[in-house]
């Protein structure tokens, strides 16, 4: 597995609720710090204040190994209640890109997060550089972190939603 094939991961879980409850939740930004075991929330940058097509915002990130930092986000697609997709890094070569889809179901939602890695540079390519004969397994255990990390944010969206209906 390489940086350059971008690869990705993804969750999903049902939700006892329309789409639309469900994604005033899952686009909530200054609440993800309440269920991702790295996400620390985040902030509006440029005067926004809510998700809008090309909106930025910064989120701040935890990690054990790494310590504390901060990256700036731009929101590429924006569909209410459909779809919601944000990129870390340059458009055209984005470090990571997240996203969520609401798919109505009978009597809910299905929510699906995804995220992909690259193709473009990160806080990884740092690590992949210093140690290139482990890009395969550098890039596996961040996959591995990830999908715990969607699960847990899945569940806590999942649990906001269903107790306030």
């Amino acid at each position: 597995m390489k940086l350059s094939d971008a690869p990705g991961t993804e969750g999903s879980v049902s939700i006892d609720a329309p789409p639309d409850r469900v994604w005033a939740v899952a686009t909530d930004l200054p609440r993800f710090g309440q269920w991702s075991p790295e996400n620390q929330g985040g902030r509006w940058l440029d005067g926004a204040d809510g998700q809008s097509l090309g909106h930025r915002f910064e989120g701040t990130q935890q990690h054990p190994a790494v310590g504390t930092w901060t990256t700036v986000a731009r929101i590429v697609e924006c569909d209410p209640g459909v779809r919601y997709s944000w990129i870390v890094g340059e458009a055209d070569d984005p470090g990571a890109t997240w996203s969520f889809t609401l798919e109505p179901t009978e009597g809910g939602t299905r929510l699906v997060e995804r995220v992909t890695i690259g193709p473009g540079p990160s806080g990884l390519s740092t690590a992949i550089e210093a140690m290139p004969d482990k890009e395969d397994r550098i890039l596996q255990r961040r996959l591995e972190e990830h999908e715990r990390g969607i699960a847990a944010v899945l569940a806590g969206i999942k649990e906001a939603v269903e107790a306030s209906g």
